[in-house]
């Protein structure tokens, strides 16, 4: 997995990988942060600090509540900004949750590599299969299911969010 590391003007108090039970940040703080890990190399991307939910694993697709930064594992039907969870950020904890650059999520058995990501029925987890009103804007495939390990699929993040909005 990727070492991510806070850099800019803020730093130390908890790195991008961990959770904890203080909060080391104000909610809703924003950093970037660059993998320095030379065998995944993702590059730079930023992250939001928010409050978890039971059974937050790394990469929910969770759903982030702008009103007091608390999240909630995002299914269908759902409205506002995604973020994918940086650790196994549970109920009372604090953690980091990824909004843009290349980063990591859960998906779905047939989630393929290049292609647009939805929110499915299955609670933190996505898929491509296209269903109305949860075409999750701002979040692309970049690898099948499984890369970079099993049950997590990479993705390119761009302040991803939903609007339930159905076209038809």
């Amino acid at each position: 997995m990727a070492n991510w590391k806070i850099i800019g003007s803020i730093g130390g108090g908890q790195n991008i990988d961990e959770t904890s039970t203080y909060q080391n940040f104000p909610l809703g703080t924003i950093v970037t942060a660059k993998d320095i890990d030379g065998s995944t190399d993702y590059g730079v991307g930023e992250f939001v600090y928010a409050k978890g939910v039971a059974s937050t694993v790394v990469g929910s697709a969770a759903l982030i509540d702008a009103n007091g930064f608390t999240t909630s594992l995002a299914t269908a039907d759902d409205t506002g900004m995604i973020g994918c969870s940086m650790s196994a950020n549970v109920a009372n904890q604090y953690g980091w949750y990824q909004v843009s650059g290349l980063g990591v999520v859960k998906g779905l058995a047939s989630l393929a590599d290049n292609k647009a990501c939805f929110l499915t029925g299955t609670a933190g987890s996505v898929d491509d299969a296209e269903v109305a009103g949860d075409l999750i804007y701002g979040m692309t495939t970049a690898s099948a299911l499984d890369t970079p390990s099993s049950g997590l699929a990479l993705v390119n993040l761009v302040r991803p969010h939903v609007a339930d909005f159905n076209y038809s």
